[in-house]
């Protein structure tokens, strides 16, 4: 197993890390419902292998994998590990709801202290009612009292905002989702760079994007295998990541032992500034095969919102590219679903031109709303 630097010279920290939300289940329409006895062996298997990272969340498989990880690590030697956790922003609507979930998180963890604690999915709106809430009274406090070692925030959102709250507070760490279909999405490249040379250590979350590329048509594949064919899809994602010498580590949820061992493998041998020349081309190459199939280029800027009618615009495209790239429809119908339900789906539109007027990338907004609805549902429900 490699190591890199975390936070300051005297921690070391797997470069992989075991994100402990998707544990495999005895029933698949019950996310609580973890298969103990295969779940501890692949922590177990991890843990022998040097993994030293476990990061769990207080929502993660409905609020029981912090149970069954604090059974595990207590099991494994607590003191022999690393453990992180998070605040449900969501969930907080004052002040003392961080003290009551973070009590509750310490039970459920069987722990006296969170080596790495996390503000859990930042994004605009919570950003703004964590600090009018004082969170980071908080955060002062539980660290003064030795209950919380490191403090560090997890982003989902523009890199304005990220900047942003990076210079808000004296964090130790931060955690962005980055893999080589998302150079430029959220925080980026631009943003893993921006806080290292704030002092930040850097965690990578969804280094394979969510499982979509962990496989591909034969054309992505023969370009992996022109380069070895021993390697898998998943494999090259987490190398094209651990290539960036600003990364500490990268969390992946694996949901079977198979894929915690094939982590691992990547993870015994990965460096920083390793990948060659034709490496790199060829996993441009993949980017820009799955970038072709991109139904349209829009960047999420959100210029277009609010829509009169209510239609979320980038999240209708965001779905509509995603199922048409990774040929995953069966999956976005049902998001494109939960936003009819919403009532902000793209049969809404009713062609006022307002947001092509106003787009930056000059789209074409309204025909492709069609589109997408089409693609989805055919004719509103």
């Amino acid at each position: 197993m490699k190591y890199r630097n975390f936070i300051n010279e005297n921690i070391k920290v797997s470069i992989l890390g075991f994100g402990c939300m998707r544990f495999p289940l005895y029933d698949p329409n019950n996310n609580g419902s973890i298969d103990k006895e295969k779940s501890f062996e692949m922590l177990k298997y991890a843990f022998d292998s040097g993994v030293n990272y476990f990061d769990t969340a207080y929502t993660y498989h409905d609020g029981q994998s912090e149970v069954f990880v604090g059974e595990s690590i207590k099991k494994l030697g607590r003191d022999k590990l690393y453990l992180a956790t998070k605040m449900p922003l969501w969930l907080c609507k004052e002040y003392s709801d961080y003290e009551n979930i973070f009590e509750e998180q310490l039970k459920k963890l069987q722990t006296e202290y969170i080596d790495f604690y996390l503000a859990h999915s930042i994004g605009e709106n919570s950003y703004r009612k964590m600090v009018e809430n004082n969170i980071f009274d908080f955060f002062d406090k539980e660290r003064k009292s030795g209950r919380i070692k490191y403090v560090g925030f997890s982003f989902h959102d523009n890199l304005e905002l990220f900047k942003e709250i990076v210079d808000s507070y004296n964090w130790d760490f931060c955690q962005i989702q980055l893999n080589y279909m998302d150079e430029n999405y959220q925080a980026g490249v631009e943003g893993l760079r921006y806080a290292k040379s704030k002092g930040l250590s850097v965690i990578v979350m969804e280094p394979v994007k969510g499982g979509f590329l962990s496989d591909g048509p034969k054309e992505v594949k023969d370009y992996f295998i022109d380069l070895n064919k021993e390697y898998s899809m998943a494999q090259w994602a987490l190398k094209w990541v651990y290539n960036f010498e600003e990364v500490s580590l990268a969390l992946s949820g694996m949901s079977n032992l198979d894929q915690v061992k094939e982590n691992i493998k990547i993870a015994s041998e990965a460096e920083a500034n390793s990948l060659n020349f034709k490496e790199l081309e060829n996993i441009n190459k993949v980017k820009d095969f799955f970038n072709s199939k991109t139904k349209i280029a829009c960047t999420s800027c959100e210029y277009c919102l609010p829509c009169p009618e209510g239609v979320q615009i980038p999240s209708v495209f965001s779905k509509y590219n995603n199922a048409v790239i990774y040929d995953r429809k069966e999956r976005y119908k049902k998001e494109y679903l939960s936003l009819i339900e919403e009532k902000k789906d793209a049969s809404l539109c009713v062609e006022c031109g307002q947001c092509e007027s106003i787009c930056p990338q000059a789209l074409n907004i309204i025909d492709t709303l069609k589109e997408a609805n089409n693609y989805f549902i055919k004719e509103k429900p």
